[in-house]
């Protein structure tokens, strides 16, 4: 093993790194670092496929994140709904807006469209994907604590599939075991709660639900009302999701009976998901049989690093559901992590100089959904004024309309791998988009770009003495020299 700076390579490790959590940021994170050749474990907690909430899939994950990970085809052929864009009853308009990902020149094409998931299947897509990558995939096994030694993280205590406590070492510990995690705090650092975002929401499934008429159908329909704001996500031609997001003055509402019974009454006082449901029942067996209350409260953590160890996606910090940013930030953040593991276990760059740019990209990204929803859930505006208030907050070169389809399309940072276009063999028409990609200084569009065309466009450092990302888009480099 070859000495790396931060790491003692005279302590033999089991593998190179250990990913706890199974979710989309975890087989993320876990398949592109074993891609790079390292040796790679994944502890997932539960038997795969479970249930999980957050349906909703932003076109940055599905066209960038899935091709980079190999399975944009497997998601495509799986049968789930096509969105292309969303539907609010927001703000001063009483009538319902919509946007489509297509205004925007960089989600405009054949790609213009991301999907509602059933998250189980996606989920497992996912999984499976990383352990054909050559993941070793380990599922009901629940990570306890970690392994520490001079001031260092050196690997994970776990329970297996048996109950039986085991160890195992490694050079890297990522947690992204989500907003539950058992080993966040060893990271160091508190968990800082949002004053603002302090929501609770209580959601379950439908059948029967109304749709849109094409090409809007499969659309997610975002609406207030007086205690807080629905979400209505068509799954199937049968199956929706439907949740009440109730602010925290509201939430004693959840004490008025059965939860099932506080949601149809919910549902009662917002006209517009009301008239969706009107011939609809609610599913009461299986998976989706149950009513259920998720705690919806915005955090970020003091530190999202030490030595030896990241915390990626939920474990990291959460925003509010609103744009259905969940699965972007979970995965965009693996990303990140993974170029910062490759480099550091290249030996080519100081493992703090890494897991800095990790930090500062994904706060970044984090503080852009963060602001954005405080503005929007200023109801005194319309929808004019919140597109105007997403370019003000982006600082996109684009029209107010554009900068707020970036934004709430998972584009609002400046990444590689991201752009929203089919493949194309035309070098012109590469330039074009590469150029294209530059004046807008749009992240989303950045990993795209990676994903269609096999290597990043490159671009500036955010700081002094800041990384780029490197050629393969997979490391990360010192401005004005390769990556090893």
């Amino acid at each position: 093993m070859r000495g790396r700076e931060g790491v003692n390579s005279a302590v033999r490790s089991d593998y190179d790194v250990v990913v706890v959590g199974g979710g989309p940021g975890g087989s993320t994170l876990s398949t592109l670092v074993a891609l790079q050749g390292h040796r790679v474990l994944l502890l997932e907690k539960e038997q795969f496929p479970r249930h999980q909430i957050g349906e909703s899939l932003l076109p940055s994950t599905v066209h960038g994140i899935c091709r980079l990970l190999g399975v944009a085809d497997e998601v495509a052929d799986a049968g789930f709904v096509k969105k292309h864009g969303g539907t609010f009853r927001w703000g001063l308009n009483a009538e319902p807006w919509s946007f489509d990902f297509s205004v925007s020149e960089k989600f405009s094409g054949p790609t213009s469209y991301a999907y509602q998931v059933e998250r189980m299947k996606f989920d497992k897509i996912l999984l499976d994907n990383a352990r054909s990558k050559g993941v070793d995939v380990r599922e009901r096994c629940d990570a306890v604590d970690v392994l520490e030694e001079d001031g260092r993280i050196r690997g994970v205590r776990y329970d297996d599939a048996d109950g039986v406590r085991r160890e195992v070492r490694a050079e890297f510990v990522a947690d992204a075991s989500g907003n539950r995690s058992r080993i966040h705090k060893r990271i160091g650092g508190a968990r800082r709660y949002s004053e603002f975002f302090q929501n609770i929401a209580v959601f379950g499934y439908f059948t029967g639900g109304k749709r849109a008429p094409a090409p809007g159908s499969g659309n997610i329909t975002c609406a207030s009302f007086d205690l807080g704001w629905f979400w209505y996500i068509p799954l199937s031609d049968e199956l929706t999701s439907v949740g009440a997001v109730l602010r925290r003055e509201s939430a004693e509402r959840l004490k008025d009976g059965p939860r099932a019974k506080v949601l149809e009454g919910l549902i009662g006082e917002c006209p517009l998901i009301a008239g969706f449901l009107a011939d609809a029942e609610r599913v009461t067996e299986g998976p989706y049989g149950e009513v259920r209350i998720r705690k919806d409260y915005s955090y970020i953590q003091e530190r999202f690093w030490r030595p030896g160890m990241a915390l990626v996606g939920d474990a990291a910090c959460f925003i509010d559901p609103l744009f259905s940013s969940g699965v972007h930030l979970s995965t965009y953040s693996a990303l990140l992590a993974a170029r910062s593991i490759n480099t550091a276990l290249s030996g080519a760059i100081a493992e703090a100089d890494c897991f800095r740019e990790y930090e500062t990209r994904y706060r970044r990204e984090y503080e852009v959904f963060h602001d954005f929803l405080v503005a929007f859930y200023d109801m005194q505006r319309d929808e004019h004024a919140y597109f105007r208030e997403a370019k003000n907050i982006t600082g996109s070169s684009a029209t107010d309309t554009e900068s707020f389809v970036e934004l709430v399309g998972g584009g609002a940072s400046d990444e590689s791998a991201l752009i929203s276009t089919a493949p194309s063999s035309s070098r012109k028409r590469r330039a074009d988009l590469l150029e294209r990609s530059r004046k807008i200084h749009w992240q989303g569009s950045r990993v795209q770009v990676q994903a269609i065309f096999g290597e990043s466009m490159g671009d500036d450092a955010l700081y002094e003495g800041g990384l780029v990302e490197s050629p393969d888009g997979m490391h990360w480099a010192r401005p004005g020299q390769p990556a090893s």
